[in-house]
């Protein structure tokens, strides 16, 4: 067992004290006494790594806590070289008050139950991987839940080749569903589920009035499925009415105009001249898909405003993630997350997205109060930062935040905040 050496993954907690001290290698040394190869863990034995006694001499230079109660822990690690099955054991269950431990072969296990949660976790990447249509079907009709919204769902698999289509009161169910596709492959449909404002029973008696026979117009969907004004107007805003009415102003026009039956009119039907209203532009149609269903089909919202963005100087995430570590870049991304975990020392974690990827964002306390506004408040948030990569993992280190959300228009993007 090996209490005196800390293993060498702690090199990342260093370097981000190190950024948040303002310091560099060598004012480190110079401070600590310390040769370079002895920080930088070149010569920490068989097992590789830091003494400890470096890392108390770091913490104090550093004053970093996170460090200082690495040093004085009583912690060992080892290296796991082999995995082995041993076949049955007896296993002991021992009630403790308040706690739950199990005693297998000498050793106590706390928390034995998370082999649970490697079999889920285990199930499914073994989804995504094999049933990625399934996968993301099965995650959309959990909604809301977890960490990702149904836009970064439907674009992941997209990524993946999965084919998905959009919400249609002709082919939609209540939840999102599984079509075949015309290579034979399965397809998402999109569920009426997803569209904001409109109700569960309103949704679910679309879906049971279509099963008898398809809408021929969208004052049959409103006598048929009885859908009240409300309704309707999700349905239409959604862009979910495209086979009736073909596009969005049109859909409202004739939304507008459903004549509730009554004894006198019941099956009668008058032919109206239809209106010559425009067709949305694209991206009329993006921002409403984000307003009314969460999802666009289309476009990236960022893919229209690229060459406004270039123009600033504004990287694309791609084109960040090209760039060698420690290149100063500026960027800008929709926030899609924002984590402020109590283990992170005060450190808030962002990702932004653009029409080509996302990029982590290490945001600094210092930075975090000073620029709190676009923090908290931008939906597109750009950065000035440094690029990062460690073991293959790219992180942008903040320097300062900005608020471009005014170039957005009337785009409803929302982030996922957790504490």
């Amino acid at each position: 067992m090996s209490r005196d050496v800390i293993p060498a993954a702690v090199r990342t907690l260093i370097r981000r004290e190190r950024d948040a001290a303002g310091s560099t290698w060598r004012e480190i040394g110079r401070s600590s006494g310390l040769a370079t190869r002895k920080i930088q863990a070149r010569s920490g034995g068989p097992k590789g790594g830091f003494r400890r006694s470096v890392i108390e001499r770091l913490a104090s230079v550093l004053r970093s806590r996170d460090l200082e109660r690495l040093a004085n822990s009583d912690v060992y690690w080892d290296e796991i070289v082999a995995i082995e099955a041993v076949g049955s054991q007896p296993t002991y269950d021992l009630a403790i008050e308040g706690n739950r431990n199990f005693l297998a072969d000498n050793l106590v296990v706390h928390n034995s139950h998370a082999a649970s949660f490697a079999l889920l976790a285990y199930v499914s990447a073994w989804l995504k991987r094999h049933e990625p249509a399934a996968f993301c079907c099965a995650l959309l009709n959990s909604q809301p839940m977890g960490f990702y919204a149904p836009q970064q769902l439907v674009r992941s698999a997209r990524e993946h080749g999965v084919e998905v289509r959009p919400v249609d009161v002709d082919s939609s169910d209540f939840d999102c569903t599984l079509e075949r596709g015309a290579d034979g492959s399965p397809a998402v449909r999109l569920g009426l589920r997803l569209v904001k404002g409109l109700s569960g029973d309103g949704g679910k008696r679309v879906q049971d009035a279509r099963a008898a026979a398809p809408f021929a117009s969208v004052q049959e969907l409103a006598e048929r499925a009885r859908l009240n004004a409300k309704d309707l107007g999700a349905l239409a805003s959604a862009g979910a009415l495209a086979t009736l009415a073909s596009h969005r102003h049109r859909a409202r026009w004739e939304v507008a105009g459903v004549e509730r039956p009554t004894a006198l009119l019941e099956r009668v039907s008058f032919a109206e001249a239809l209106p010559m209203l425009r067709k949305p532009t694209e991206g009329d149609d993006i921002a409403a898909d984000y307003r009314h269903v969460g999802v666009s089909l289309g476009r990236h919202p960022l893919a229209l405003l690229r060459k406004r963005l270039d123009a600033m100087g504004i990287a694309s995430a791609r084109a960040v993630a090209e760039l060698p570590p420690g290149a100063r870049i500026r960027t800008a991304g929709l926030v899609t997350t924002r984590q402020r975990p109590s283990s992170a020392s005060g450190v808030t974690f962002v990702t932004l997205e653009d029409e080509t990827g996302y990029l982590n964002l290490v945001v600094w306390e210092r930075l975090a109060e000073r620029a709190r506004r676009p923090l908290l408040g931008a939906r597109l948030l750009g950065v000035v930062g440094v690029v990062q990569k460690e073991s293959g993992v790219l992180h942008v280190i903040a320097e300062d935040l900005f608020d471009h959300s005014r170039l957005l228009g009337a785009l409803a993007s929302r982030s996922r905040d957790f504490h």
